[in-house]
């Protein structure tokens, strides 16, 4: 059974090294092909590395360049903006400015959490419009985490609102309100391991229902793994392991599943 899949979010970046915010190592590949070949193994044979700060933003650059089959995003999580972020926001324009040979395919992960106390609010929103500007100016999609702040995320969006804002509510796990608000906004929505969980079947009876079209498949590997490995690292090989979920609970074949999600990955990313 051969079909292709798109990982359209992993951090292939952070699963091959102990601390966050350094540069990949020197010998990165001897780390990253091992990944990359199980990956393909399971018929997942494009990745995107989806950048959480200026030093993993420029790791998925270097990932996307020394593989065929990857491509980045850069972006700045709302949990790790720094006093620096307008370095970083000008750091990344100087990428973008070459963005087919950096093979940047989006802007990300970007958004609002308000889950860890002592978050900064306005700094938040200010990082999140200025990098959704970022993303229009360079005709880029984006990539929208949210975290106990999903009617303040859609209050953003909506103030961009047109053709051109498109991209991805990342592990969506929100209501289904929320889901039919961001389908209007032209958004698709980012499927993963926790629909796996037991205690989430109010997400379950929404991916039963959303047109297929409107899915596309994640990881967030090393995070966020399905049930039958959790407490291990995810990896993007479980993009199979999703497809063929989303398939059973639909039921529809995971070929099915699969051609769909991923045409609709490759036409948001233009890949």
């Amino acid at each position: 059974m051969h079909f292709n899949l798109i990982d359209t979010h992993s951090h292939i970046n952070m699963m091959i090294k102990k601390e966050f915010d350094v540069a990949l190592p020197h010998n990165f590949s001897i780390l990253a092909d091992p990944v990359i070949q199980e990956a393909a193994a399971c018929n997942v044979n494009t990745l995107i590395n989806v950048g959480t700060s200026l030093i993993e933003s420029i790791n998925c650059v270097t990932l996307a360049k020394h593989y065929k089959n990857c491509f980045a995003t850069l972006g700045i999580h709302p949990n790790d903006i720094t006093h620096n972020w307008q370095h970083d926001i000008a750091e990344f324009k100087k990428l973008l400015d070459n963005k087919k040979e950096n093979k940047i395919v989006g802007i990300g992960e970007i958004g609002l959490d308000y889950h860890y106390e002592n978050y900064n609010k306005e700094l938040q929103y200010q990082v999140l419009k200025v990098q959704i500007e970022l993303a229009l100016s360079y005709n880029l999609p984006i990539i929208i985490h949210t975290r106990d702040a999903g009617l303040e995320v859609l209050q953003v969006l909506e103030q961009y609102k047109g053709p051109d804002l498109r991209g991805i509510i990342h592990c969506f796990s929100e209501d289904q309100q929320f889901a039919d608000y961001a389908l209007s906004l032209g958004f698709l929505l980012g499927i993963g391991g926790p629909i796996t969980y037991p205690k989430n079947q109010a997400l379950r009876d929404i991916f039963t229902n959303v047109p297929l079209e409107k899915i596309v498949l994640e990881t967030d590997a090393p995070f966020l793994p399905p049930q039958a490995i959790r407490g291990k690292q995810n990896s993007p090989a479980h993009i199979a392991t999703v497809a063929h979920y989303l398939a059973t609970l639909r039921g529809i074949n995971v070929e099915t599943v699969a051609n769909i999600t991923t045409q609709t990955a490759q036409a948001l990313f233009n890949i």
